[in-house]
């Protein structure tokens, strides 16, 4: 099964509940102003306006492009109107393409689909490191240094998630929206349950525990 993740920065008209055509799933994230990103699990394509309430669609493109999870995604700039000028900078900035908005789901799904369908890369996983840790995605494997890290598809997800952030203080709710568990709802203590496998699976591998409780707000994973 393939998978794409859509960033959008704007309420799409047609809504935004997963699709699936034939083995491709596509699932549509809102990129808010605080700019946190879920746990993505397949190719990525932004779609950005050209005007946003506190940024400007160029200036969001740029920090994508800077952020090392969102660099390579496809980003398709939404112009107000086809205005050549407009065209050129958003090219220059970043953006692959453009579209002249407003830009319904059906019309995202179309652009995504023309492009993506004959795509051989499309959904390409990758590894990640962070010192002696090495996620392999496309094996669904964690390592430390060679040796296998057994897990959980839940703790496996949770521990990808903290490597692409390391350093950072996480809530159990924001957790929880990372990992898109938030439909059927799951409960904060269940976060608990996941750290506490995490935690034994990377002691028993020999990595320790970098993962620290920061008591009152949540969790974070030391950079070693």
């Amino acid at each position: 099964m393939r998978h794409i993740d859509i960033l959008i920065t704007n309420d799409l008209d047609g809504g935004v509940a997963p699709f699936t055509h034939g083995d491709l799933q596509v699932a549509f994230h809102k990129l808010d102003r605080s700019g946190e990103l879920p746990l993505l699990d397949g190719a990525l394509w932004a779609f950005v306006d050209w005007v946003l309430p506190e940024i400007s669609g160029l200036e969001l493109c740029r920090r994508l492009r800077c952020d090392p999870l969102t660099a390579q995604a496809h980003v398709t700039m939404i112009l107000e109107e086809d205005d050549q000028d407009a065209r050129r900078r958003a090219l220059r900035t970043g953006a692959d393409d453009y579209m002249v908005g407003p830009i319904t789901r059906a019309a995202l799904l179309d652009r995504v689909l023309s492009l993506k369908l004959n795509d051989p890369n499309e959904g390409a996983l990758r590894a990640l490191a962070l010192g002696g840790l090495t996620i392999d995605l496309a094996a669904f494997q964690a390592r430390w240094h060679g040796k296998p890290v057994p897990l959980m598809p839940n703790e496996f997800r949770l521990l990808r998630y903290f490597v692409e952030h390391p350093g950072r203080v996480f809530t159990r709710s924001q957790l929880i929206s990372a990992l898109g568990k938030q439909e059927p709802a799951v409960d904060e203590r269940t976060v608990d349950v996941w750290i506490g496998r995490l935690r034994r699976a990377l002691r028993a591998a020999g990595a320790g525990n970098p993962l620290r409780t920061v008591r009152s707000l949540g969790y974070v994973f030391d950079v070693p």
